[in-house]
């Protein structure tokens, strides 16, 4: 049954924030003179005002005069009257904003407009006040780090090296974002951090903006099966069984193409569909690319890139935020990013809106002669969590399989085979042998010879001064 919030209600309410002004401040969060019936509108608007403008409520007197409307002082008022109070302003805002929320729907719907609609819904649905009085800093020291580190976060990405920077990976409820140049791999990265992920038991969804379900799959074929495409069409077979031999112990994958434009609501009910019909958890998504999307909170022109991609930069954080999950997007770099070395925030495309949101940013560094070499190098443009901001790590890629891998974790090293260190080669050893002379008639040592055994650069250079 539906409380009557009519106009005595509301007019209570009022007298009640007016006599009590630590009330009043903590509904300030929901309180909107909107919702009051219209004679009482003027009077709740003018509280709002004055409070704004001077810090203070205004008296009786002040409203009466001002406004026309009458409200009374009530004698004896107890904590528990004002405990009853603010549970049912809770209740009657969150009605009122509802009922305006299904309003403005109706006149949407109607327009066509049916990304605001679900917004407008569940911002009307989750009004409350604060009741969540945050991490008590000194109460459990232990259980505060344990649970920062314990909470599902800090997700290894599969190379050691970026682990080390971002102090040991990728957290949930983040927004990761891989920044290239057109053609610089992406959609590569996501794809071999997914994989990673997948062969750590986690479950996932690959959304693609850009290429085709059945090209991402061949990729990760390629991948996970050690083989270039051109070997998979050869031998189908050997690659269906490597793919079955490894899902036996990976998680679930599912990959799905959406068109270009699509919105972050198309995202989260593509993953609560996921889950509802398969019954996977998923704990990591990747959307392929981030300047692909639309926002829903507001209408913005695709040619307004800062402001698109603000909007929905804010919004896949959020996202990653309400499913708790890792979340990795990629975003184009600009031409002047072209020639150079060294990213920074002015080569990412739009503009610096969507790195302000992002928790962590990385440029991707690569050429087709890098490529050619197997090399890959990823710069960390922005970290919230580490000191890693500037840093650089190198690695090595297959340009058969498309396998991105950590140079310290490839298959040479876990052979036993180690890359020589020019360095070591060059620089100069020294190593001092004591010869000693004993004097016959006194006994003492009257000479010690030393042999200075000197690197072959440094011997080279001395022969050819000698000879010349």
């Amino acid at each position: 049954m539906l409380k009557d919030y009519g106009l005595d209600v509301q007019k209570l309410f009022l007298e009640m924030m007016l006599q009590d002004a630590e009330s009043y401040v903590r509904v300030q969060n929901i309180y909107n003179p909107e919702n009051f019936d219209r004679s009482l509108r003027p009077a709740a608007e003018f509280i709002a005002k004055h409070s704004n403008d001077h810090k203070t409520l205004p008296s009786a007197e002040q409203i009466s005069a001002t406004t026309g409307v009458r409200l009374h002082y009530i004698p004896d008022l107890t904590e528990g009257h004002f405990d009853w109070f603010m549970e049912e302003f809770e209740a009657f805002t969150r009605r009122q904003e509802l009922e305006r929320a299904i309003l403005k729907s109706a006149d949407l719907l109607e327009k066509g407009e049916y990304d605001p609609v679900e917004k407008l819904i569940k911002d009307a649905v989750q009004i409350s006040l604060t009741k969540d009085m945050g991490t008590d800093y000194w109460a459990d020291p232990r259980a505060r780090i344990d649970k920062y580190f314990n909470s599902g976060g800090q997700v290894s990405t599969g190379w050691p090296q970026m682990d080390r920077i971002l102090y040991g990976g990728f957290s949930r409820g983040e927004l990761n974002i891989f920044a290239g140049g057109s053609g610089s791999g992406k959609s590569l990265v996501m794809m071999n951090i997914a994989l990673s992920w997948l062969q750590a038991g986690l479950s996932g969804v690959y959304i693609s903006l850009e290429l085709s379900e059945e090209l991402c799959a061949l990729r990760t074929d390629a991948m996970l099966a050690g083989m270039s495409t051109k070997e998979i069409r050869k031998d189908i077979d050997q690659t269906e069984l490597k793919v079955k031999l490894v899902s036996k112990k990976a998680g679930q994958y599912r990959i799905k193409a959406i068109p270009a434009q699509s919105t972050i609501n198309d995202i989260r009910s593509y993953i609560k569909e996921v889950q509802v019909q398969t019954g996977i958890r998923v704990d990591f998504v990747m959307c392929d690319y981030l300047d692909l999307l639309m926002p829903v909170s507001a209408k913005v022109s695709p040619n307004d890139l800062f402001v698109k991609d603000k909007y929905v930069s804010e919004e896949l954080r959020n996202l990653a935020k309400e499913l708790n999950v890792l979340f990795v997007t990629a975003s184009q770099l600009n031409r002047s990013a072209v020639e150079e070395v060294e990213f920074d925030h002015s080569h990412i495309s739009g503009g610096i809106s969507k790195i302000n949101t992002a928790d962590n940013v990385f440029g991707i560094f690569t050429s087709r002669a890098m490529k050619e070499r197997g090399k890959y190098q990823i710069q960390c443009m922005k970290s919230r969590s580490s000191t890693g901001v500037g840093m650089k790590i190198d690695l090595d890629y297959n340009i058969e399989t498309m396998r991105i891998t950590d140079p310290g974790d490839d298959e040479s090293a876990s052979n036993g085979f180690k890359k020589p260190n020019i360095y070591e080669s060059i620089k100069t050893q020294s190593r001092v042998t004591p010869t000693e002379t004993v004097d016959q008639t006194t006994g003492e040592i009257t000479k010690v010879l030393a042999d200075v055994q000197s690197a072959k650069l440094k011997q080279l250079l001395g022969q050819i001064k000698t000879s010349s």
